[in-house]
């Protein structure tokens, strides 16, 4: 909202001024709204978008110095001790709990949707068995909207609610079945009479030859490792999917470009790159010189510290008591890789070296863990966060759609490139 206060900038030879409107947030910093900067004839540089806001969003906020993530003004604390998946799902699309009632229909309508056409188990087909499952993930979501034309008018209320539900209900196939596709298993179709994350694991894990009984445990650190990674503000993914809906794209194009973003390394791929360490440190006995070489910079940490919180990440406390659960279930805790990874989070907790940079375990040093125990491969890592932040990509887009004051992303640049204004022709060129 706007207030009285200005920003007065004062630029050129004839010290022109020019009054910028300061708005404020209900939680945040104030925002100088510099759309009229251009008429000084000038732009603004901010490589990353680290000093701008880009859009006005209702849906989540971070408070990166306190340490403090909200979905809809809730803490994800409270979401996550209390909610499932569908539940947080109706809340960031919704902007409100549901209800008892509502619950249950929102939970049948995604019943309703989660399978896949069958013409779409022939684009698995076409790709080499060893592709990874994100590959296979960009290209299936993006062919979603060559199946369902009745959803694609975007000035459409209902037409959006549809291709939202229809996203969150049939990604969680799509995840699985490239999983068999790499694994060569036959795929395996979602079950009635599960929950979200439990038919999740049916379609990873069940065969043919004997009932798939699922561990309500696992179900259920899955299912809070979706509620945790379901949404995140502003971020490269986020960003990625409003600026392609921004030019009127349909939305299952849109998310899987998020997908293809969140694929990239400093994205998507946190969590696996903490396994991948936990793999090169090898046991237990190299974790000190490990460390050592953190603090001569010699080694990278994987898994400690976040971009945007300065303090304790709120997401780890949660997912390192469903870690702890997780493996005390499936008697781990003495397992080489574990007892590694605990050795590494002892000193991270008590050593000064990382208490004063605020190196704490993040959300997906935990939840890397969580994961491989559960017995998903690394290469399945990101294809689960993708899975999870599939609502949160859905919803910026409809928030963004429905805003009247939506206009199609156009960043500048600053030019630093040659200026050749007498054209050479070819043969005259030495």
């Amino acid at each position: 909202m706007e207030n009285n206060r200005k920003v007065t900038l004062t630029y050129g030879e004839e010290n022109k001024t020019i009054d910028f409107p300061v708005m404020e947030g209900t939680l945040g910093p104030d925002v100088v709204d510099i759309r009229s900067f251009a008429k000084t004839g000038m732009f603004t540089f901010d490589p990353g978008f680290l000093a701008t806001s880009a859009c006005e969003s209702k849906i989540t906020f971070i408070d990166g110095d306190v340490g403090e993530l909200y979905y809809r003004g809730y803490p994800i604390e409270q979401l996550a001790e209390h909610s499932d998946f569908l539940e947080t799902c109706y809340l960031l699309l919704n902007g409100e709990l549901p209800t008892a009632e509502q619950k249950e229909t929102f939970e049948s309508t995604i019943l309703h949707h989660n399978m896949l056409n069958d013409q779409i188990t022939s684009f698995f087909k076409g790709f080499r068995r060893d592709a990874h499952p994100m590959a296979v993930m960009v290209a299936v979501v993006g062919a979603l909207s060559a199946f369902y034309h009745d959803s694609l008018d975007i000035n459409d209320a209902h037409h959006r609610e549809v291709s939202a539900h229809r996203l969150i209900a049939k990604i969680p196939n799509i995840a699985a079945q490239a999983y068999r596709y790499n694994r060569g298993l036959p795929f395996s179709y979602p079950k009635n009479g599960l929950s979200y994350a439990e038919n999740f694991m049916h379609m990873m894990f069940s065969t043919p030859c004997e009932e798939y009984k699922v561990n309500p445990v696992l179900a259920r650190a899955l299912d809070r490792i979706f509620v945790l990674h379901a949404d995140h503000e502003q971020n490269a993914s986020t960003s990625t999917v409003r600026l392609a809906g921004s030019s009127g794209a349909n939305p299952f194009a849109c998310i899987a470009a998020g997908v293809a973003c969140l694929w990239g390394p400093s994205h998507g791929g946190a969590n696996e790159a903490v396994l991948k360490m936990l793999d090169e440190i090898g046991s237990v006995d190299n974790v000190p010189a490990f460390m050592q070489g953190v603090k001569d910079k010699t080694h990278k940490l994987m898994g400690f510290g976040h971009r945007v919180y300065k303090n304790m990440d709120p997401r780890a406390a949660i997912m390192k008591q469903t870690c702890d659960e997780v493996l005390a279930e499936l008697n781990l805790h003495n397992d080489p890789k574990f007892k590694l990874a605990m050795a590494l989070e002892k000193i991270a907790l008590e050593d000064p070296y990382f208490i004063e940079r605020k190196l704490y375990p993040n959300v997906d040093f935990y939840s890397g863990i969580v994961l491989s125990a559960i017995g998903i491969p690394v290469s399945m890592f990101t294809p689960i966060f993708a899975l999870a932040r599939t609502v949160g990509w859905i919803s910026h887009w409809t928030e963004m759609i429905a805003d009247p004051g939506m206009k199609i992303g156009r960043p500048r640049q600053l030019y630093t490139g040659s200026v050749r204004r007498d054209y050479v022709q070819v043969g005259n060129r030495k």
